[in-house]
């Protein structure tokens, strides 16, 4: 009986805050607000922690991110 290796590396939950209402998303530390982007409007939302605006390439790990930490949603401008 073939078993396939339990996924072990660890995941953190992070809450997201919109206009006062927060949604919670379970991440690993090396996956790529890309991903997490993916399933926002990203050119519609702006995402920021700790002051500073995550870029793609970001991932929780290289923010230094920990457990419960709040990624803030901003609604950006819409370009004309």
């Amino acid at each position: 009986m073939s078993q396939e290796p339990e996924d072990v590396k660890p995941k953190l939950n992070l809450n997201i805050g919109y206009d006062g209402t927060q949604i919670t998303v379970k991440v690993k530390a090396n996956m790529k607000f890309a991903k997490i982007f993916a399933a926002a409007e990203v050119r519609t939302f702006k995402f920021v922690y700790d002051g500073n605006r995550i870029q793609p390439d970001d991932t929780p790990g290289s923010l230094g991110m920990e457990e419960g930490d709040l990624v803030d949603a901003f609604l950006g401008q819409v370009r004309v």
